[in-house]
């Protein structure tokens, strides 16, 4: 299973930079990274645009895309995860958009979410229905990252 201590060893291992643009996880993921020595070799930083109107003004996010399809949706991560790579200027950046919980958002249930992961000209996105608390489906995700995030790294 991948760790923060795995994706910490390949990047210095690839010299690759790495970012992120965090919704629900509200810094989670950060956190993960920068718990672990020698995080400051590869992690540029990160957003956290919680609110949608951050979506927007920070990050760009067209409102026409976040009116379309939602803040929880694979447009919106995509685009998250692409405009994180160009703003903080990364080779990977990793978006999470979805919801924890504990009720429904924008007619999508608890436990839907999408990681974003952007890197060369590429953005892929990952969709997954969770289950847990709000915490265990926050953890989960992070989890999931790493292990999307290794592999890509892998073959890149």
């Amino acid at each position: 299973m991948s760790s923060a201590e795995s994706i910490n060893k390949l990047f210095r291992e690839k010299g690759r930079t790495l970012g992120s643009v965090e919704s629900f996880t509200g810094g989670g993921f950060a956190e993960a990274i920068t718990s672990v020595s020698g995080a400051s070799h590869f992690f540029k930083g990160g957003y956290v645009t919680y609110m949608t109107e951050e979506k927007n003004r920070l990050l760009g996010i067209s409102w026409e895309t976040i009116d379309r399809y939602g803040v929880v949706s694979q447009e919106v991560a995509g685009e998250m995860a692409g405009h994180g790579k160009c703003l903080l200027n990364v080779d990977y950046c990793v978006s999470f958009t979805g919801n924890a919980g504990p009720t429904a958002m924008e007619n999508k249930p608890v436990g839907e979410i999408y990681i974003g992961i952007a890197f060369k000209d590429t953005v892929q996105v990952f969709a997954y229905h969770l289950e847990g608390t709000r915490e265990e489906i926050k953890n989960k995700a992070i989890n999931i990252a790493f292990e999307h995030l290794e592999q890509i790294v892998s073959n890149n």
